[in-house]
This record gives C-alpha cells, structure tokens and sequence, in this order.
C-alpha cells in the first residue's frame, strides 16, 4: 500500500497540534469557494493563516493579507496547504523546502507522488488528498482550549 493512501490518526493529530502558521495556496474571496470555508474555519480555530494568491490586486481575504507567492511572505511558516491543480504541487513542494516549512498538505485531490517524494526527502512531512478542516473534526481532535477566541 502506499503510505499516501493512508494516514494514522497520530500523524495527522500531531501535525495539526504542532503546527501555528499555515500558508493556504490557492486562498480565495469568493465565499462559495471551498478553499474560503478552509481558510475561515482554520482561522477562527487559532491557526495564523496566510493566504496565497497570485491575482492582480487581491489585497486581503478576511481581513489576512495576501502574498503572491509563497517567497513573498514575511514570517516563518509551519504548513503549506494547497489548493491547486495536482500538476502545480511539484513546484510548490520545491517552493515549501526554499522557505523551510514542515508540511505540505494537498487538499482533497491533491495528490503529486513526485512531489511528495521530493517534499519527504527534504525533511516535511506530507499529507495529500485530505483536508485539515475535516479532520479537525475527526474523534482524535482534541480541541485547542488555551486559545482566546
């Protein structure tokens, strides 16, 4: 079986436990996007969200300030979340390892061997073809409480 088919609880509970910042690459505005909804419940749930959007003038999504692309961004960051195309996580997965994150996490049909091969090699953890929003949710979840809302 290939280890990307299948994740343990514990590896996804200590992913979303130990991570603090997640760029979200493919972040939109329009508020029937999927990746919109991601983007609000992992926000309200404490993580520092920074959305990822290369479009012309797309300043802000919920108040958070956009960036480009991910080698734009001004601070240290845990996870990348992507919402793109299969085909595009290769070159993220090289962008995740130039600026140091610790996971790349492929939204639900975002799988890229390649680029999870590459991502591994270097050191991060990867998750493809799940989102963090649903297992968030999942009966392992402990619930951060030390956070303020």
């Amino acid at each position: 079986m290939n280890p990307h088919e299948s994740y343990s609880d514990d590896y996804l509970q200590d992913i979303l436990s130990s991570v603090k910042t997640i760029a979200m690459v493919g972040a939109s505005p329009d508020k029937t996007k999927f990746s919109y909804g991601v983007l609000r419940v992992l926000h309200e749930t404490g993580y520092d969200m920074i959305p990822v959007n290369p479009r012309p003038g797309l300043k802000e999504i919920r108040g958070l300030t956009v960036y480009s692309s991910l080698d734009k961004i001004d601070r240290p960051v845990d996870m990348v979340e992507v919402f793109r195309k299969p085909e595009d996580l290769l070159g993220i997965a090289e962008e995740a390892i130039a600026i140091g994150a610790k996971v790349l996490w492929g939204q639900i049909g975002v799988i890229n061997y390649e680029a999870a091969l590459l991502a591994e090699e270097a050191g991060l953890k990867v998750v493809m073809n799940r989102c963090p929003k649903i297992e968030l949710f999942r009966p392992f979840w402990k619930p951060r409480l030390d956070l303020g809302i």
